[in-house]
């Protein structure tokens, strides 16, 4: 992102983000429902049939792609920013990769409240993610991940899936 349009997000932003809450506000939409972005928003990808409710998407390092019929809990963070450990003081929190941290949950995933994904990872199909999780790695699909850090706990069969 260019000088220009970091300025331009930091000017506008607060006004666009006020612009479209009074919007939503007056088409009745739960704030609880509304999911909040952080970086640029073309990055973000999320199926019509998808259910992100109030997650926190950070777009500063790579993109986010969510599937068909995905589905999360509230308080769902996805993470692609970082910030290198090796640097200090003004250096550490100015210095984030522009991308290489791709997140993408695929079809029928569901990532329950509160989890914490952190890219870059891939979540397969169908898998599960537990409450409270910390996703730091690829899950497989039909996998039940849960714990911090998320662990396989067990799959859900494949032949179980209606479709």
């Amino acid at each position: 992102m260019s000088i220009v349009d970091r300025l331009l997000q930091r000017l506008l932003g607060p006004t666009v983000e006020g612009l479209v809450d009074e919007a939503l506000d007056e088409q009745g939409v739960d704030r609880l429902y509304r999911y909040r972005v952080h970086g640029d928003r073309s990055r973000l990808r999320i199926d019509p049939t998808a259910v992100v409710n109030n997650a926190l998407f950070n777009l500063s390092s790579g993109g986010i792609s969510i599937g068909r019929h995905a589905f999360f809990g509230h308080n769902v963070a996805v993470l692609t920013g970082t910030h290198d450990i090796n640097l200090f003081g003004q250096q550490r929190q100015a210095t984030i990769p522009s991308r290489g941290r791709d997140v993408v949950v695929e079809e029928g995933v569901w990532i329950a409240s509160d989890a914490l994904v952190l890219g870059p990872c891939t979540i397969g199909a169908h898998a599960v993610v537990g409450a409270g999780s910390l996703v730091m790695a690829d899950v497989d699909a039909y996998a039940v991940v849960a714990g911090r850090p998320a662990k396989k706990l067990r799959s859900v069969e494949p032949s179980q899936d209606p479709s």
